[in-house]
């Protein structure tokens, strides 16, 4: 059967979030016939097997660490039942499931055509897709969106695929009772259980070391097992539900017998699937789309963003945010329209929660040598109060300020509610903030953040 023939303005390759809102803007605001492709589900890593669930997961673990508090505040209660992970994945998984479905009718109330399917580049103009029902769609567009995203990566070791990746981690349908973790970025942080192993001797190396630091101590005061300074050779499947992990670290060589090996060493672009080289669109050497500050590859119209571009920003309102800049420019008349990847605020969901914004110390040093000036605070969240000294966990606030003007150029925070302090002060830092600014703000009392006012 001949396959289907379609044309549009805009085609977008990809049904994430940063893919679907630029869509959406194009059809919806500015009239521009748009299809988006798609073959897993609507909403992308974030909505499926990202932010989304692991958020979620991370609130349980949160209210379990809330529930060991209360105690200290002289509360007493007694569990009935241990917690039920399996009514809480299916309950997670009815949630994601019916943000898909929002997602799939925000398409349609934006008139934008949804394919669901596997695309791949005939010419720079034309994309053919094989459907669900093993029919084909061809597809030539005016413009193309590339925002297909990426895939956790298996380790380069022999049996990796004995072990899961963040993928893997949401499809548990029993709760690992013993679990290593391979990695020192944000998953591996945000999802680590007992042992996590680590090429170096702290986490989050893209942080101020003040997080790195801190956070590391914190995940071994609280009974993480760190394999600092570690490689892996070998995983092996036992057969009894078990996996054996040979590894080397600062001790020497080991291994240790687990239920769930978690590899979290970072991402992929999904590109394979693609035929991106009849195109001609330039990668780098990580096989990442080369764009400008505009979302431009180096042909004239095809585009690119989110996890798929060279931008360095794998972050899901990073995307959503240039996906409708960019249907501005395309669409909307705006010619100068662009996302500004400065100062752009991220967080670890980690225990405690880490915000940072701007330069690290170590790159204000090396940009502006001894023309910074650093503010720091140290100290015990009131929350922690009642608790036992071994039971407090600390809190750590920096500000890195440049010139005689002292501009706040980097705020790095750990500590309860650090996602929700930095979403503010973000506002402030990419307006131009300086510490004077900061410092004419009345604190409010008592809080943590109060400290980022107040420091001398």
């Amino acid at each position: 059967m001949a396959p289907i023939q379609k044309e549009c303005d805009y085609l977008v390759l990809g049904g994430g979030s940063g893919g679907l809102a630029s869509a959406r803007r194009a059809s919806g605001m500015y009239g521009a016939k748009a299809i988006v492709i798609e073959n897993k589900r609507l909403g992308g890593t974030c909505v499926n097997v990202g932010c989304v669930p692991k958020k979620i997961t991370w609130n349980a673990a949160n209210i379990a660490e809330h529930m060991k508090d209360a105690r200290a505040y002289q509360f007493s209660f007694e569990e009935t039942a241990p917690f039920n992970w399996g009514a809480f994945k299916r309950k997670r998984d009815a949630y994601v499931k019916r943000l898909n479905g929002i997602y799939e009718k925000n398409l349609k109330s934006d008139k934008v055509e949804y394919l669901h399917g596997t695309a791949s580049f005939i010419d720079s103009h034309t994309v053919k897709v094989l459907l669900d029902d093993n029919s084909e769609a061809e597809i030539k567009a005016k413009r193309i969106l590339v925002a297909v995203g990426g895939y956790p990566n298996l380790a380069p070791v022999e049996g990796a695929e004995h072990g899961i990746t963040s993928d893997g981690f949401f499809e548990l349908e029993t709760q690992p009772k013993k679990v290593a973790v391979v990695g020192a970025g944000y998953i591996a942080v945000e999802m680590a259980e007992t042992r996590l192993f680590i090429r170096n001797d702290t986490f989050l190396r893209s942080f101020d070391p003040m997080v790195q630091e801190k956070v590391t101590a914190q995940y071994e005061k609280n009974g993480i097992h760190l394999h600092k300074q570690s490689s892996q050779s070998k995983l092996e499947d036992l057969g009894n539900g078990k996996k054996k992990l040979h590894y080397k670290d600062q001790s020497g060589e080991g291994s240790i017998e687990v239920d769930t090996v978690l590899w979290a060493i970072g991402r992929s672009p999904e590109l394979e699937k693609l035929n991106l080289k009849v195109t001609k669109v330039a990668q780098n050497d990580k096989g990442h789309i080369k764009t400008d500050d505009y979302q431009n590859t180096n042909i004239e119209h095809i585009y690119a963003l989110g996890d798929v571009c060279d931008r360095g920003f794998e972050l899901t309102p990073v995307a959503i945010a240039a996906g409708r800049r960019l249907a501005d420019r395309l669409f909307g008349g705006m010619k100068d329209a662009h996302l500004d990847y400065s100062n752009i605020p991220s967080v670890v969901f980690s225990h405690p929660e880490v915000g940072s914004i701007g330069m690290t110390e170590p790159d204000a040093r090396k940009k502006f040598g001894d023309d910074i000036k650093i503010y720091s605070s140290n100290f015990t969240d009131m929350y922690f109060a009642m608790h036992e000294q071994d039971e407090k966990t600390p809190t750590a606030y920096k500000l890195i300020c440049q010139g005689k003007d002292e501009k706040v150029v980097g705020m790095h925070i750990l500590g309860m509610g650090s996602s929700e302090v930095l979403q503010g002060f973000g506002v402030a830092i990419k307006m131009g903030a300086t510490k004077a600014d900061f410092d004419r703000c009345v604190a409010i009392h008592p809080t943590a953040s109060e400290e980022l006012v107040t420091m001398k």
